[in-house]
């Protein structure tokens, strides 16, 4: 039976934790099909949260509830993977040069974060949760509540790419934390450049981590957008 339910956490929350780790783990190119029996099993609960927490994934766009067949687990090709990351790149490069030179405020919101993450080390769903808090403070901070809302749009895509990386790599998660406190670095010696370079850094790590290789021509490095005057 899986440890993902703790003391106060609902069936259907287990269920779905459950789920996402499940999926997170098993090979990205491959589809396959999972059963209701299978993860009530597992988590202990019976089909009817297992059915909810299905349908909640399903929204969320982790799998495909095929009638009179079973849930489907769709693969997560190299092509869209490139896309995702080649558009966060864009948008986050332009995000972190706005808010360079950082004040203190966000400094500490992204410090504290940090710190969440290097506690929940080993759970690979809040882990991810928290990464994505992290790089949202900063995307919000830059003022551009069209471009916000676009970012959370590509961060939604790409959960299940970020939970295959942790889950799949045994050293990820510290590698993360070390990137993300080099971005934190950066934006504390307020030059735009090194905070841009960070995050290049940190998202061309990710990329390798997915064993997917950098895009020439594609980097926000060698194609910077540049502020109007």
């Amino acid at each position: 039976m899986s440890g993902l339910r703790d003391g106060g956490g609902s069936a259907q929350d287990a269920a779905y934790r459950w789920l996402k780790e499940h999926i997170a783990r098993s090979p990205r190119h491959e589809g396959r099909f999972l059963s209701e029996a299978e993860v009530a099993r597992e988590t202990g609960t019976s089909r009817t949260p297992v059915r909810e927490a299905l349908l909640r994934l399903e929204a969320e766009g982790f799998l495909q509830i095929v009638p009179k067949k079973g849930v489907f687990v769709p693969p997560i090709t190299d092509e869209e993977v490139r896309a995702v990351m080649q558009a966060r790149e864009l948008v986050e490069d332009w995000c972190v040069r706005q808010v360079t030179p950082a004040g203190e405020g966000l400094i500490g919101e992204l410090e504290a974060l940090l710190a969440e993450q290097e506690g929940v080390i080993g759970d690979a769903v809040t882990f991810i949760e928290l990464d994505r808090a992290f790089h949202r403070a900063i995307v919000r901070r830059a003022g551009n509540p069209v471009l916000a809302e676009f970012y959370e749009s590509l961060r939604d895509r790409q959960v299940r790419m970020g939970l295959h990386a942790v889950a799949s790599e045994r050293d990820r998660a510290r590698a993360v934390l070390g990137e993300h406190a080099a971005i934190v670095a950066a934006l504390r010696t307020g030059e735009a450049d090194a905070a841009g370079a960070a995050v290049h850094a940190h998202l061309a790590s990710t990329k390798a981590a997915l064993h997917l290789p950098d895009v020439v021509g594609w980097s926000a490095r060698e194609h910077p957008v540049v502020s109007p005057s």
